[in-house]
């Protein structure tokens, strides 16, 4: 279940795991449960949202982190 995960602050990943103690993707260890939407970036270098985002990595992605 997504809601149960964690994101990083920083990049906005959501992580893989529920009892990240790091992000995954950027090794941030700011990490919240306070996050609304998610976009999942498949292909980055080909997407708008993925730009807009400063997304380089394909992945999943909270859309706002509190």
């Amino acid at each position: 279940m997504m809601a149960d995960r964690l994101v990083c602050r920083e990049c906005h990943r959501v992580q893989e795991t529920e009892e990240a103690e790091a992000c995954d993707a950027c090794g941030s260890t700011s990490l919240t449960e306070d996050w609304a939407g998610y976009v999942v970036i498949a292909h980055p270098e080909q997407s708008e949202i993925a730009d807009e985002m400063e997304v380089t990595e394909p992945g999943t992605y909270a859309l706002k982190v509190r």
